[in-house]
């Protein structure tokens, strides 16, 4: 391998998160910008298409895929989980940074009450309005 290549063997080990991190996004774009606009093969919800249910990541990847597109609109429409669980995330992850592990664990428990109460509310008639919808 010539020279100028060898620093991409020492990427995964000097920072596997950020090479990880950077992997996992792009191979997420591809599947997103490539894959679906060229095969229309999206991943199916196993939960909804065996129960008939919502999952609480039912309406994710519509989700992205508008965001992609900046219609925030639609993206809250298909999944509006996602901009609560984002900013909980992101506290959660600056928690951990300053060693707060109590404040951590209790946000955690904070956003798994949140996803677990979503999904329920999501196929229950007075919040069917939760469901993943398209807008017209």
């Amino acid at each position: 391998m010539s020279t100028k290549w060898k620093c991409l063997n020492r990427l995964p080990q000097r920072h596997p998160k950020l090479f990880w991190g950077t992997m996992l996004g792009a191979g997420g774009l591809l599947y997103a910008k490539a894959w679906l606009p060229l095969t229309g093969l999206a991943i199916p919800c196993p939960i909804h298409a065996v129960t008939g249910l919502y999952c609480p990541g039912c309406g994710i990847t519509r989700a992205a895929l508008s965001l992609l597109e900046l219609d925030v609109h639609q993206a809250f429409r298909f999944n509006s989980l996602i901009f609560v669980l984002a900013p909980l995330f992101a506290l959660y992850a600056w928690t951990n940074a300053k060693k707060k592990r109590r404040m951590g664990g209790t946000i955690m428990a904070l956003m798994l009450a949140i996803t677990l109460l979503y999904g329920l509310a999501r196929n229950l008639p007075p919040w069917s309005y939760l469901a993943p919808t398209e807008l017209t």
